[in-house]
């Protein structure tokens, strides 16, 4: 074999396993959260400059998620991984991630938002102090954060400075496109509050307590069908529906993940309908939208 042909050779096998090894660039460019929402905000801010990856799908529930092997992978390229807050299947993603990557860069948007909790829920005992109904559900309250405008802002807030403390050198980009998104923002509230103050009821009914960010913002009352994280009895069921026809409620929201016997036949006691919601939808703005013209006009 010729002196020429044998080093061709080994350029070659060269080139093929320098085609092997990861991207660093490539990887470089990644940051990932948790649920959509977020990449809907994370994109806007951040243009072209990262590519971002959301672990939980739109539709999926975040309570018992299963994470794919490309999903970690995903994760684990990130220079940034942003939680949500208080979604419990979080703990799981930081605890593999401190193992695997402990360099990792993990914000937690919801740091700053109160938590709030889960419903204000039907109670029997005629002596139980309402300002002080049972909560249930998820330790620490409800933790859809982003289920409300002033909590979207603290969140993207958190998500703006982690991007300039990274990546500086875009500041410009990131200050124009973050000032864009509050203003984006701000108009999603005065869509919301233009319908809620046309709406002769200021309660809602919904299966599973995930809106209480949303009624604390637009002082709404928020009844959940679901009881301690179970079905309602008879009785709670007769109580739930004498107060929504009281209330003059319209709607009861249901979500694709939990079942909907209960809401359909609260619905059709109270002359109402069931609306179906997506807090998990990329499209935040308009999904909030919906649950707003839903309470006022009791459809969308």
């Amino acid at each position: 074999m010729s002196s020429k042909l044998l080093v061709s050779i080994i350029l070659l096998i060269v080139v093929s396993l320098g085609g092997c090894k990861p991207n660093t660039r490539e990887r470089a460019e990644v940051l990932t959260v948790t649920i959509e929402p977020q990449k809907y905000f994370l994109e806007k801010i951040v243009g072209n400059h990262y590519k971002v990856k959301a672990i939980i799908p739109a539709g999926s529930n975040p309570e018992s998620a299963d994470f794919t092997p490309s999903q970690m992978r995903d994760l684990s390229n990130s220079i940034i991984y942003f939680k949500i807050g208080y979604l419990g299947i979080e703990n799981v993603l930081t605890d593999k991630m401190a193992t695997e990557k402990p360099d990792l860069k993990i914000i937690d948007c919801s740091d700053g938002i109160m938590p709030v909790g889960d419903a204000h829920v039907h109670c029997n005992d005629e002596t139980h102090d309402h300002k002080d109904e049972h909560q249930h559900g998820h330790i620490g309250g409800d933790p859809h954060t982003w289920s409300s405008v002033k909590s979207a802002k603290t969140i993207v807030e958190n998500m703006y400075k982690a991007l300039l403390e990274t990546d500086n050198k875009n500041e410009a980009d990131y200050t124009k496109n973050y000032n864009e998104l509050i203003r984006e923002i701000n108009e999603t509230d005065s869509i919301i509050r233009s319908y809620l103050d046309q709406s002769d009821s200021k309660a809602f009914i919904i299966y599973h307590p995930a809106l209480s960010y949303f009624a604390d913002e637009y002082g709404l009352m928020q009844y959940s069908i679901e009881y301690e994280g179970k079905n309602p009895s008879p009785s709670q069921l007769k109580e739930l529906i004498d107060k929504a026809k009281a209330e003059k409620i319209k709607v009861v929201f249901i979500q694709e993940e939990f079942d909907t016997k209960n809401a359909e036949t609260v619905a059709k006691e109270i002359g109402g309908k069931t609306i179906p919601i997506n807090l998990l939808s990329y499209y935040w703005n308009e999904e909030l939208i919906k649950i707003a013209k839903a309470i006022t006009l009791g459809e969308i």
